[in-house]
């Protein structure tokens, strides 16, 4: 028995599972839970690192950390550029994207976001949608999760606005304008959108946070 080998994978286990635990307390216990595609390729490129690793004599401690330190730094830059650059964001994550509007299906917006007829009857019956009349938005998600907003509703809650950006779809569905929103900002002494971390309505009240609240 190898008892060299043993602990050599041992110790690699233990740097790699102090590696995960401090990166998901750096990037947040988002990563836990997969809101992206990017975040789950962040997820499923750190195990195969720490996996493909262990086991291999060719490849140092030293070289192992330093591989890990690298791919870390690849999530923060990338974290930082997605959530301070909107066209970073847009296009590393995509957004929202409304398939079905006031009854009627977006067949452009499916093929958009590579859904097939069947893939959209199949995620209408798993939300229990008998009748696509009866949906008034169909969004897909940036994780390919499907929101339906039914007609006659209530206590839906609308993310007007998130990370200091508006979200004009959302306004559609609620029959509001961005001077509407203007105007809910200012009665709070909100001035720029840009400083609201997140903004939404529900149940007939605005809501808002900025980045300097506690």
């Amino acid at each position: 028995m190898d008892i060299n080998f043993y602990v050599n994978v041992a110790l690699k286990l233990i740097v790699g599972l102090l590696f995960i635990t401090l990166l998901i307390n750096v990037t947040g216990k988002g990563n836990l839970a997969p809101t992206s595609p990017m975040d789950q390729l962040q997820n499923y490129v750190l195990g195969g690192i720490i996996g493909g690793v262990i086991y291999s004599d060719s490849i140092s401690m030293a070289q192992y950390i330093v591989i890990l330190l690298i791919w870390a730094a690849l999530i923060l830059i990338t974290r930082y550029a997605k959530t301070h650059i909107h066209a970073v964001g847009k296009y590393i994550d995509g957004e929202p994207v409304t398939i079905i509007k006031n009854g009627k299906l977006l067949v452009q917006n499916c093929l958009k976001v590579n859904l097939t007829a069947k893939e959209v009857d199949f995620k209408l019956r798993t939300k229990g949608i008998n009748d696509i009349r009866d949906v008034k938005r169909g969004i897909v998600e940036q994780n390919g999760g499907l929101t339906i907003i039914s007609e006659g509703d209530k206590d839906v809650r609308y993310p007007v606005v998130m990370d200091g950006r508006v979200n004009p779809d959302v306004l559609d569905t609620m029959g509001r304008d961005e001077d509407w929103l203007d105007e809910q900002l200012a009665k709070q002494g909100i001035h720029k959108v840009s400083d609201v971390y997140m903004a939404r309505y529900q149940n007939g009240e605005f809501y808002a946070v900025t980045y300097q609240d506690q």
